[in-house]
């Protein structure tokens, strides 16, 4: 058994294929989903009805609509710290610097992540104030209660060992600390093919039930701050990408050869079955107990 009390999978995705896939992945992640960050974005923001011009632009302003909001959540303050556990290409990161005044370390097990979010913090002038290392999420190594804050935005769901992860983010914080994790969950009952093509086009473990994370968050010792179902904007981010797989599919074609694409072309109907139907989103607000 697992320690989230599953049967053992050997096709549970390891630190070095979640790297390995973005590497070799992650321009397409970016025509599929938008090129800004890498996570869910706010579709349905409030107040707001402005349209996009382009399937494009409406992706890019969902994820910076959707990193606002975050930002706004987790109320980093001017000269703390928070670490950005799988910080992407880290567009979420230099713009947490940017409006919070504090630093933020980002992780990611992509090393291709890490020169463009090196290169981003450079041109947009925090480099002295947020920095970008290889790191895993199982494994972190920085010394115990380095972080006044950490978040983890959509990338835990990569996570072979979920319990391990929440673990190591509460060790590395400080006391009162928070840690603000968006986490894809289970609905209903998808199929093995839906899993396994959710597994193979983004390196991702099965979902968990919402219950079954917040067990995980407390057996590691974190408190429940906040939880918010955020599940009508995966649902529609799951039917853009397939809109947007289709519309520029000439252009992956080019990229990435036609082997690759056919296969493609079998799995993502699968994936957005899944995202329309069986996958909710969370975000979870936890915090490291004071004392």
């Amino acid at each position: 058994m697992t320690t989230n009390d599953r049967p053992v999978n050997d096709s549970l995705p390891t630190p070095d294929e979640v790297g390995a896939a973005y590497d070799q992945f992650g321009d397409l992640y970016s025509l599929t989903i938008g090129d800004t960050a890498i996570h869910i974005g706010m579709w349905a923001p409030h107040h707001e009805r402005a349209p996009a011009a382009t399937l494009t632009d409406l992706a890019n302003r969902a994820q910076e609509r959707q990193t606002d909001f975050l930002i706004d959540t987790i109320g980093l303050r001017t000269g703390e710290h928070l670490l950005d556990i799988g910080c992407g290409t880290g567009g979420p990161a230099v713009r947490l610097a940017q409006r919070s005044g504090g630093r933020v370390t980002g992780i990611t097990v992509s090393r291709t992540q890490i020169a463009k979010a090196a290169d981003l913090a450079r041109s947009a002038g925090a480099a002295d104030r947020v920095k970008f290392v290889y790191g895993n999420a199982m494994d972190l190594d920085f010394e115990d209660e380095s972080f006044d804050a950490a978040w983890a935005i959509d990338s835990y769901p990569h996570l072979s060992d979920r319990l391990k992860g929440l673990q190591e983010a509460w060790r590395v914080l400080r006391p009162g600390g928070h840690f603000l994790l968006t986490e894809f969950t289970q609905r209903g009952n998808p199929s093995e093919q839906e899993l396994a093509a959710y597994r193979e086009t983004w390196s991702c473990a099965p979902p968990l039930t919402p219950t079954e994370l917040l067990t995980l968050a407390d057996t590691a010792g974190f408190e429940l701050v906040r939880a918010e179902n955020m599940t009508q904007n995966c649902a529609f981010s799951g039917e853009l990408m397939g809109i947007l797989y289709a519309d520029r599919h000439d252009e992956i074609l080019e990229r990435y050869g036609p082997e690759l694409v056919a296969r493609m072309d079998e799995l993502v109907p699968l994936v957005r079955s899944l995202f329309r139907d069986h996958i909710g989103y969370f975000l979870f607000l936890l915090r490291k107990p004071p004392g």
